[in-house]
C-alpha cells in the first residue's frame, strides 16, 4: 500500500495515484473519504483504505464508492453492518490497534475481544488489522515491542479461529529498518516520493519533486537599501535585487525569510528579507542574471542542489510539512 493522503504529500493525488497503479501498487492509502472519492471519480479501481475515521452520518460514500473504512469503535462497526445489510453485501474493514501511538485505535488490551465481537457481525468482513509506529526513527526498543505485540495479537486471534488476511504496520522507516514489521503488507509514504524520513538511512532515494520559478523583475539598488517588510534586510553594496513570484501564499514557508537558499545560473543565493505572501526577493549582488531566468527552490541546477530536507532543517520542521504545504496555485508539471 502506498500512502497518497494530503494530495500525495503535496505532489498531486490523481497523477501520482495513476502512476503508482501503473507501477503495480496493490492498495492506496488515504486520510479521508473525500480523498477516496477523488480517486474513484478519476476512474482508479484499486482498493483504497481510508486510514482516518469517519462519523456515522458520513459513511454513505464508503458504500457508494467502494472504499475500505478503518474501524476502532463498535458504534461505527454496528452502523457499517446495518448499512451493509441494507445494501445486501458485506463490507471489508481494517481494524486499527493502538500499540503506543495514542491516536485512533482500539487499545491493545482490548483488541482480542473487540475483533472477536466484530467477527460476529454478519455483514462485516475483517480484511486487515494494523497499527502505526510513533517513534520508529528514534526508539528501536519501543518499535520492536509494538511489532511483538502485533505478532502476539495474530497468534491469539488464530487460536480463536480468526485468520485475518492482512496484518500491516510498516511505514517508510519500518520498511527500511524493521524487516520483522513487514507482515503481509507495508505502507511506505515519504520514501516513495524520494524523501528521507530520517538521516543516515542505508538507502539511496531520488526526490520526485522539484520546485522552480523564474525571475520576473530585477533592479539595481545602492548600498544600504532595505528590502521587504520590516526593512530587516539591507544591501551591503550596490546590488541587483531579483523578484520571484512565489511566497507563503503558495506554501513557501515564511520561516525561510533571509535564510532560504535558491539556485540561479547554477549559483546559490539566499532569500533577502522576509518572504511575502506572493513574492520573495534575492540579492544577486553583482551577478548577472538573464531576464526570466529559471530559479530552483527545491531540486538541482548545475552542480548545486537544494532538498526538502534542507529546507525543513532551516524551518525547524520535517520534510513532510514542506511538500504537503505546497499550495494549489503552483502548477504541477509531470515528466515521464
Amino acid at each position: 500500500m502506498v500512502c497518497v493522503k494530503a494530495d500525495a504529500y503535496g505532489h498531486g493525488l490523481i497523477p501520482v495515484a495513476r502512476r503508482l497503479v501503473s507501477c503495480g501498487v496493490d492498495y492506496l492509502g488515504v486520510a479521508s473519504i473525500d480523498e477516496g472519492i477523488k480517486i474513484r471519480e478519476a476512474g482508479i479501481k484499486k482498493p483504497v483504505l481510508v486510514l482516518g475515521l469517519a462519523l456515522k452520518k458520513d459513511i454513505s460514500p464508503v458504500f457508494d464508492y467502494g472504499l475500505i473504512p478503518t474501524v476502532c469503535s463498535m458504534e461505527l462497526a454496528l452502523e457499517l453492518n446495518r448499512r451493509a445489510l441494507r445494501s445486501g453485501r458485506k463490507i471489508k474493514v481494517h481494524v486499527k490497534i493502538d500499540t503506543g501511538m495514542g491516536r485512533i485505535g482500539v487499545l491493545y488490551k482490548d483488541a482480542v475481544p473487540f475483533i472477536n465481537k466484530l467477527s460476529g457481525l454478519r455483514f462485516i468482513d475483517i480484511e486487515g488489522v494494523f497499527t502505526h509506529f510513533p517513534c520508529a526513527d528514534t526508539d528501536r526498543a519501543f518499535t520492536l515491542k509494538q511489532i511483538r505485540l502485533m505478532k502476539e495479537l495474530r497468534l491469539k486471534l488464530e487460536r480463536l479461529g480468526l485468520k485475518i488476511p492482512l496484518f500491516h504496520a510498516a511505514n517508510s522507516i519500518g520498511l527500511i529498518s524493521y524487516k520483522e514489521s513487514h507482515f503481509d503488507m507495508v505502507r511506505p509514504g515519504l520514501m516513495i516520493y524520494g524523501l528521507y524520513p530520517k538521516k543516515g538511512l542505508n538507502v539511496k532515494l531520488r526526490p520526485v519533486l522539484s520546485l522552480k520559478t523564474r525571475v520576473v523583475y530585477a533592479k539595481k539598488v545602492p548600498a544600504g537599501y532595505c528590502v521587504s517588510y520590516g526593512r530587516a534586510y539591507r544591501t551591503r553594496k550596490n546590488s541587483l535585487i531579483l523578484t520571484l513570484p512565489i511566497g507563503y501564499g503558495d506554501g513557501y514557508p515564511r520561516n525561510l525569510s533571509s535564510v532560504g537558499p535558491v539556485l540561479i545560473g547554477g549559483r546559490r543565493f539566499r532569500i533577502s528579507g522576509r518572504v511575502c505572501m506572493d513574492q520573495v526577493m534575492v540579492d544577486a549582488g553583482s551577478f548577472r542574471v538573464k531576464a526570466y531566468e529559471q530559479v530552483a527552490l527545491i531540486g538541482s541546477q548545475g552542480k548545486g542542489s537544494i532538498s526538502a530536507e534542507e529546507l525543513a532543517g532551516l524551518c525547524g520542521t520535517i520534510p513532510y510539512e514542506i511538500t504537503c504545504g505546497l499550495g494549489s496555485r503552483i502548477p504541477r508539471i509531470y515528466l515521464r
